[in-house]
């Protein structure tokens, strides 16, 4: 497994902020330990895991049911704790940031695709997608905005409410919403998993292109591997560890992979 986007051994604590200057990649996490129960019961969710993530790039996390890789995605995305380890994103190690900070940083600096779209039944598309500016008191780049409405193809729906939009739209709303902020990264779990495979196709389209036009950084938990086939880079987990790794992935080296591992 390469090791050239390791990233570096946080400091002994970072300032009352977060910060350092040490980490340069968009996200990761060092010797990240999960832990859930006690005795007997104990279940180590991660176990010392020791990953980065690079700017402008695709990255795919994929492991047999049960192997760790949606609590990594939850952890670095400071949707849960670790036990013990680090996590960070860009340069602020998660663990240094009060609630209050947290919750800020993930509104400002993260975006979030989930399999289940997460959308606001009473708003329009346009006001979902907005959302998370909204919060803050932002009103946002309308010409950014505009850009990601119309790439999605939603320019004619911007108006209807999630019941009036098809699952397929739905995600695209849900893609849209987290690039509409240009966050440092975006975290997304299954995000074509209810979805049909030409519509899910099409959303992996979109996601590879905002990599390779707009510079996004995506990092994708997915089962399929053909949909982890449009990542830049997959990192494969099983029983709380990284055990391999692919660069410029095809399905087959994909399933391959999988198959050895145990899915």
């Amino acid at each position: 497994m390469s090791t050239d986007l390791q990233p570096p051994v946080p400091p002994a604590g970072a300032d009352a902020t977060g910060t350092t200057a040490a980490a340069t990649n968009a996200a990761g996490s060092v010797d990240a330990t999960k832990i859930y129960g006690t005795g007997d019961a104990e279940v180590r969710a991660l176990d010392g895991v020791t990953v980065a993530f690079e700017r402008g790039k695709f990255t795919a996390i994929m492991g047999p049911s049960g192997s760790g890789k949606s609590t990594l995605l939850h952890c670095l995305a400071g949707l849960d704790s670790l036990t013990s380890g680090a996590t960070y994103i860009g340069d602020t190690y998660l663990a240094a940031l009060d609630d209050k900070a947290l919750t800020e940083l993930r509104r400002t600096k993260v975006g979030f695709v989930f399999q289940a779209f997460n959308l606001i039944p009473t708003l329009t598309a346009e006001e979902n997608i907005k959302l998370p500016m909204m919060l803050g008191g932002d009103p946002g780049d309308r010409e950014w905005i505009d850009l990601v409405i119309s790439t999605v193809g939603l320019s004619d729906r911007i108006t209807h409410r999630p019941s009036e939009l098809s699952g397929g739209q739905q995600q695209r709303v849900a893609v849209a919403r987290a690039l509409a902020s240009r966050p440092e990264i975006i975290f997304a779990d299954e995000p074509t998993g209810n979805l049909d495979s030409t519509t899910g196709a099409e959303i992996l389209d979109f996601m590879r292109r905002a990599v390779r036009e707009f510079g996004q950084t995506i990092v994708m938990v997915t089962h399929d591997p053909n949909a982890a086939s449009y990542a830049d880079r997959v990192v494969f987990v099983a029983d709380g560890k990284i055990v391999d790794e692919v660069l410029s992935p095809s399905a087959d080296q994909v399933f391959d992979v999988m198959k050895q591992i145990g899915n």
